[in-house]
């Protein structure tokens, strides 16, 4: 769950290029759920956690309840009886790293992720994930995302106590920070990430959660159109955004639009009083 200081915005955004299959996603009211392994950047959801080295205390606490579960007279209790304090704290270690491991690993292979931004005017997002300027970005509301979580950019790798995982502690919320964890080079993107329990999903929202599309500057007449087109025909309360590049600063700037078919605009221009 996030924490208040972790809260998203109330509206949080998604740019796309302006390709057929967009197009069709944008048409059916339905968002992906990528694979972590098909993003451009080679970290993410793959990083490689530290484990932190337990004291004696905890070692001998974990040993003393792996005592309690494992058979008296068992080569494993024997076993375990016998060690050393150092020669189980290496054991530990390298069990929860291999459980971590196993972690990211299904994640990779089993969960979908899509991405979000606070932000819908940056200009290396647009430049990166807005066709170049030439593609559009969908503002939503958060709250229908139940589970948002916020990506922190850090340059270290996250950081684990293993006795937690050892003990059967460690619920899958608490490796969140694997998943969401990114170098600062990514901190432009100020992102939050949706999660699916399964792959390549396309999962549908309702129209009212679409609240506006922002068009970016060097977007085609006939492009913007087509989005027009396709949102006014299932969803009323939609605002349309245009970009422009402003003359004074580096960033894109947005005027609303009314947009009004050729066809209703000639119905507009018959029924005007002569």
């Amino acid at each position: 769950m996030n924490s208040p200081a972790s809260l998203p915005p109330s509206r949080i955004y998604k740019y796309f290029s302006f390709t057929s299959q967009n197009l069709e996603n944008l048409k059916n009211q339905a968002i992906y759920f990528s694979s972590p392994k098909n993003f451009n950047d080679p970290y993410d959801c793959s990083v490689s956690p530290t484990i932190d080295v337990p004291s004696d205390e905890d070692v001998e606490g974990v040993r003393k309840q792996y005592l309690m579960e494992i058979p008296p007279g068992s080569p494993a209790h024997k076993q375990m009886l016998c060690a050393t304090t150092e020669h189980l704290r290496q054991i530990f270690v390298k069990s929860a790293a291999d459980t971590v491991a196993a972690k990211i690993k299904d994640f990779s292979e089993r969960r979908g992720v899509s991405c979000f931004s606070e932000s819908c005017n940056d200009l290396l997002m647009w430049a990166h994930y807005g066709g170049n300027y030439k593609g559009f970005c969908l503002e939503f509301e958060s709250a229908y995302f139940a589970k948002l979580h916020k990506v922190n950019y850090s340059s270290t790798m996250p950081t684990f106590d293993p006795i937690p995982i050892l003990r059967g502690e460690m619920e899958a919320n608490d490796f969140m920070s694997v998943f969401s964890s990114k170098s600062p080079s990514w901190a432009y993107e100020k992102e939050w990430r949706a999660l699916h329990a399964n792959v390549g999903t396309l999962y549908s929202y309702p129209p009212q959660v679409l609240t506006g599309v922002y068009f970016g500057p060097e977007i085609t007449k006939a492009a913007l159109e087509i989005i027009c087109l396709i949102l006014q025909g299932q969803n009323e309360t939609v605002k349309f955004w245009r970009g422009v590049k402003s003359t004074s600063e580096f960033k894109v700037e947005f005027d609303q639009i009314d947009y009004q078919s050729h066809l209703n605009a000639k119905r507009a221009a018959a029924e005007m009083p002569r």
